[in-house]
């Protein structure tokens, strides 16, 4: 239910009627989130009768995450193991006849390509693996051309090496030497968590017999995409960013050749004949750039019929949180036309259907993440008709109530629609809808086919979520999102844990995280409030843009006004025991407000920029910065300076614990040195919790216990739910 603006308290109070946990279940813990399976991306076999899929297990105390390969009958039911080896495998694809699988394993060091024949009758992998790829610089990534004549995949390697002898002698020679200095010429130089080896990502292709029960590859790897530059370019997940055509004829793929990489979000799509090669291996053919944008371009994916390439893009440059949007071109006539131009919404994960004629995609929208659907048309022409008739219309869009959608790696067959699934509640699952009516006449219908951690959450006493609206900047609505604890009771008063999320193009929503997990930070006896300030994704680009040069403006004033709403609105909240926490730009409003209120009993500062200038000179990718100050320090030092959280320092009094990882390079660990230092000095409370080994994220599953814990215990420490006031 919606709770909107002008909402009594009795109401409010009734939407959060008491519900005392049965005695079975307990509150949710950190050991048992790192028990549940983290599954990754739907893998529907050729036939429609299977969907295999990778899903990773935490060994807590081994102090490991390994991925193995599950399978699951595509109408739903028992998920198995498709193989019970040790090995860490992940990106499972079926071969275009699907009588074989390819996957991702690390039997070896470094990971390679790996292959066995798949019985479509039994479910199960028929014979044994075998090692498709050999090469010292490892493979990953791998794909199946239609035609199944080749597999293309990653590897990162060395421009100026023509083979893998090279490559091979490279490395050797760099882990033998005792100097371990570098010398950089340009930048990157270094990039998110790691320094450069000098090497960059290329696509190569490797020729496999075709037919089930044959040895796989002959001949070696051929390198189609040589050159210092990356193919496809740095990303932190997603859907892939090269695809093969329907003839296997042609590649397309990402890179970012044009610009420095360092100061430009500018990938652009190139063409590439998979066919030809050189005598060194080496790709014959020059590629041909397609795209035109002047911002980023991605993700390219080639219609079933061959006639149409569709990818991503966005319009301005050096802004990564521009809207994406659905590009589709004829490939005979070179007409490129835009699907989405009038939708204010920004594409994810997208396929098309088996007859060309839509694209299926997902797309944020108001702490959500739920289905749309662009018509490309018949004949060779394209329609600009946007969505079908059963998507939201655009008042829907603006304000839908919570729903429990949160919807990412789109996956479309002959029959059906598959994607994953999470609330936040609930980690992702497996999901379809038929395309065509069954024999039940059901059309569209969503159903879960995975079950995997259902027998782990069902012993979970969860809490609820809720959102509502209130004024912020400028009058303007204001979405947000409110969780209780276990065993809530409107009647008594709760301490508060009120989060703010990164970005700063981000948002909260009803979907889940490992990493700033709101059931967790609830199980514990808070209610936790979530904000979806100016500049959060989900609401308009108007809205995303409008924080660009204005960090410590309109989101301070919504955040301070979403708590003040909070405060009136729900009188379980104890406004005297009221902690802020945040990350990344959370982090970085977490110290602003550090220096302009003192309404919070402590705050959580991980990973956030204190000195905006310094972090300028830290970063890597000095697009983001140049694109929310609006250039270098040199050229608008006074932006800079204007919210930079280290000049108010004066007026800092809250207790505060400071957060940052040695290798995070989007933020250098300096900012957290320099905060930390900054609140010692002031003898304010404060503690710093430092890790040698980790970068922007916490990943590794003991220092996340331990992040988690001293978080929770500095809470406690100034806002413990046995406190009764200040």
């Amino acid at each position: 239910m919606k709770i909107f603006v002008a909402v009594s308290i009795v109401f409010a109070s009734s939407v959060f009627a008491q519900t005392p946990s049965p005695s079975a279940k307990h509150p949710f813990t950190f050991e048992d989130m790192m028990k549940l399976k983290r599954l990754d991306e739907p893998v529907p076999s050729p036939d429609g009768k299977w969907v295999v899929f990778s899903a990773t297990d935490v060994d807590l105390e081994a102090n490991t995450k390994i991925s193995h390969l599950w399978i699951v009958p595509a109408s739903g039911g028992e998920s198995k193991r498709l193989s019970e080896t040790p090995n860490h495998e992940e990106r499972p694809r079926f071969s275009p006849d699907g009588k074989r699988l390819i996957w991702t394993s690390k039997a070896t060091d470094p990971t390679q390509i790996w292959m066995c024949d798949f019985s479509s009758e039994s479910g199960q992998l028929d014979g044994k693996p075998h090692q498709v790829t050999n090469m010292s610089t490892g493979a990953d990534g791998a794909i199946w051309s239609p035609d199944g004549k080749n597999i293309v995949f990653v590897s990162a390697v060395y421009p100026d090496c023509k083979d893998d002898a090279c490559n091979k002698q490279r490395d050797d020679e760099l882990k033998k030497s005792k100097v371990k200095a570098k010398i950089f010429t340009k930048l990157f130089y270094r990039h998110w968590n790691a320094f450069t080896e000098f090497k960059r990502r290329h696509l190569f292709a490797v020729s496999v017999v075709s037919g089930a029960g044959t040895s796989g590859p002959t001949g070696e790897p051929r390198d189609l995409t040589p050159g210092d530059h990356d193919v496809p370019p740095f990303h932190l997940g997603g859907q892939d960013m090269y695809a093969i055509s329907p003839d296997g004829q042609e590649l397309a793929y990402t890179s970012n050749i044009d610009e420095v990489e360092a100061i430009s979000t500018n990938s652009e799509i190139f063409i590439v004949s998979l066919a030809s090669s050189s005598a060194n291996g080496q790709s014959g053919s020059d590629p041909k750039k397609i795209s035109a944008s002047p911002g980023a371009d991605s993700t390219p994916l080639y219609s079933p019929d061959g006639k149409y390439l569709a990818w991503r893009s966005q319009a301005r440059a050096g802004f990564e949180a521009d809207k994406w949007r659905l590009f589709v071109q004829d490939r005979q006539s070179g007409k490129t036309r835009d699907l989405t131009e009038k939708f204010d919404r920004s594409v994810g994960s997208y396929s098309w259907n088996s007859t060309s004629e839509f694209i299926y995609f997902s797309y944020e929208s108001a702490g959500q993440a739920v289905l749309g659907q662009a018509s490309v048309g018949r004949g060779g022409l394209l329609d600009p008709n946007l969505l079908n008739s059963s998507a939201p219309t655009k008042a829907e869009l603006e304000w839908p109530d919570v729903h429990d959608e949160h919807i990412d790696n789109v996956v479309v067959t002959r029959d059906a629609l598959y994607y994953t699934q999470n609330l936040i509640a609930e980690p992702d699952e497996i999901w379809s809808e038929n395309l065509h009516p069954d024999s039940h006449g059901d059309l569209r219908v969503p159903r879960k086919i995975t079950h995997v951690n259902e027998g782990l959450l069902a012993n979970i006493d969860k809490q609820g979520i809720d959102d509502f609206t209130f004024k912020g900047a400028n009058d303007e609505k204001i979405h947000g999102f409110i969780v209780t604890p276990p065993g809530f009771d409107p009647n008594r008063k709760y301490p508060l844990k009120f989060l703010i999320h990164g970005g700063p193009q981000g948002a909260w929503g009803n979907s889940w995280t490992y990493r700033w997990n709101a059931e967790l930070f609830a199980a514990n006896g808070y209610v936790v409030v979530m904000i979806n300030f100016h500049g959060s994704t989900g609401y308009g680009q108007k809205f995303t843009d409008s924080i660009s040069g204005d960090w410590g403006g309109k989101p301070y004033v919504d955040l301070m006004k979403g708590l003040d709403y909070v405060e009136k609105t729900y009188p379980f909240i104890d406004k005297n025991r009221e902690a802020t926490l945040g990350a990344s730009y959370g982090g970085y409003l977490a110290n602003w407000l550090l220096g302009h209120t003192d309404r919070f009993k402590c705050i959580v500062s991980h990973d956030g920029v204190f000195n905006s200038e310094s972090a300028y000179g830290t970063t890597e990718e000095l697009w983001f910065n140049e694109w929310e100050f609006g250039g270098p320090p040199w050229k608008n030092r006074e932006k800079y300076r204007r919210y930079s959280p280290h000049l108010f320092a004066d007026k800092f009094k809250t207790p505060t614990l400071v957060i940052h990882g040695q290798n995070d390079y989007r933020l250098d660990v300096s900012e957290g040195f320099q905060l930390f230092t900054t609140l010692q000095r002031l003898k304010i409370p404060s503690k710093m919790l430092y890790f040698p080994d980790e970068g922007h994220w916490v990943l590794k599953p003991q220092n996340s216990r331990l992040w988690y814990k001293t978080v929770n215990d500095w809470v406690d420490q100034w806002c413990s739910p046995s406190r009764t006031g200040r």
